[in-house]
């Protein structure tokens, strides 16, 4: 997840303009809105369709993995004291892992921790390898990935990609994408020998991706990038962009969906982008659905074709202390004396969530 703050001022602002204005007619729409509550920040959400399990990870003192049925959104397990980004599960070894430093390694079924991790880096992103059942922990910071074995939990080696991680896919087969958002770029890695074998340039088109996601059977990668707001379309087997097309503002996640070959970018401005492949040489902006503010991250359950993404609601963003006047100063002297600059927010700083409204948010048709 990016580490670029979050301009929820701005956000909030926005929120004052009616959604209609930048919503887009289509037969996707929210179908349901759960709130769970909960103190913690949040990062990823992750579907897991084998076990109908959704995954929930929550940062911060109050953080702890949470487990929900897809179906239904009844809580069926808990990890405490665990501050992740999110986690993913193995289905065939049946462990699951979650970016928090030490890495959690638990148990699928019965949500128990087999053991901790320690890595180096910062634990954020993350992918697993369904072939050779390796877990990819993506960090900012060096070293950028480093590849845990799904089975006993080892390290099995660290991967340079020379940059920042946000977003990665697997196409099934024996190729890696991850793209590196301060790099504009996307990493190739060869899946078996675990080391990267090329980079593919996306500077010409724009940068700052923070999603990225896979049509495999005609091998086309989509990068949802930040600085010009646009889903960057390239072919996965040489790097050749085919093309690009404008989404919203503050991506962080995209996803395809096979069965109805669309992708979906998901945006902290209200927003969720819907582009249909109508052709592995053409594509085009089907729908702009509106969503709850920072519903930034998504994912896909590919039995119902729902798209899950989670929020919060924020209160205002709290007013900077005024300057203070020295007691003991001349009334003349105040009155004359230059004025001293306004305090200034923390930079990054977000509005306080209000409690009890995180949400998960269902989208379908």
């Amino acid at each position: 997840m990016s580490r670029k703050p979050l301009a929820f001022a701005a956000l909030a602002a926005m929120t004052m303009i009616p959604l209609a204005a930048i919503a887009q007619a289509g037969p996707y729409k929210i179908i349901n809105t759960v709130k769970i509550g909960g103190d913690g920040g949040f990062d990823y959400v992750t579907a897991d369709p084998d076990s109908r399990t959704l995954i929930v990870a929550r940062s911060g003192a109050a953080g702890h993995i949470g487990f929900y049925n897809i179906d239904t959104l009844a809580q069926i397990g808990d990890i405490p004291g665990v501050s992740s980004h999110g986690g993913i599960i193995d289905t065939k070894t049946g462990h699951g892992f979650a970016t928090s430093k030490p890495i959690t390694m638990f148990d699928a079924k019965t949500f128990v921790v087999i053991k901790k991790i320690e890595v180096q880096g910062n634990p954020d992103g993350y992918l697993n390898d369904t072939v050779n059942h390796r877990f990819y922990d993506l960090s900012h910071s060096s070293p950028n990935i480093t590849v845990i074995d799904d089975t006993d939990g080892s390290i099995l080696t660290t991967i340079d990609i020379g940059g920042a991680p946000e977003q990665a896919v697997f196409d099934g087969k024996n190729k890696i994408y991850v793209d590196i958002e301060d790099k504009d770029a996307i990493a190739v890695i060869d899946a078996t020998t675990m080391k990267m074998t090329g980079k593919y340039d996306l500077s010409s088109k724009g940068g700052g991706c923070a999603g990225l996601a896979m049509d495999t059977k005609n091998n086309i990668l989509f990068a949802a990038c930040r600085d010009k707001k646009n889903m960057i379309i390239l072919s996965a087997t040489d790097g050749k962009i085919i093309t690009d097309l404008p989404i919203g503002n503050g991506c962080d996640g995209a996803i395809f969906n096979p069965a109805t070959m669309e992708i979906f970018s998901s945006q902290g401005d209200s927003t969720l982008t819907v582009i249909k492949e109508n052709s592995p040489s053409n594509f085009a902006v089907e729908q702009t659905v509106s969503t709850p503010r920072g519903a930034k991250t998504l994912t896909l359950d590919p039995k119902t074709n729902h798209i899950y993404l989670i929020a919060a609601e924020y209160g205002p963003m709290p007013a900077p202390p005024p300057a203070a006047v020295p007691a003991t100063a001349p009334a003349a002297a105040a009155s004359t004396a230059p004025a001293a600059p306004p305090a200034e927010r923390p930079r990054g700083g977000r509005p306080p969530m209000i409690p009890g409204s995180f949400s998960i948010i269902v989208v379908g048709k």
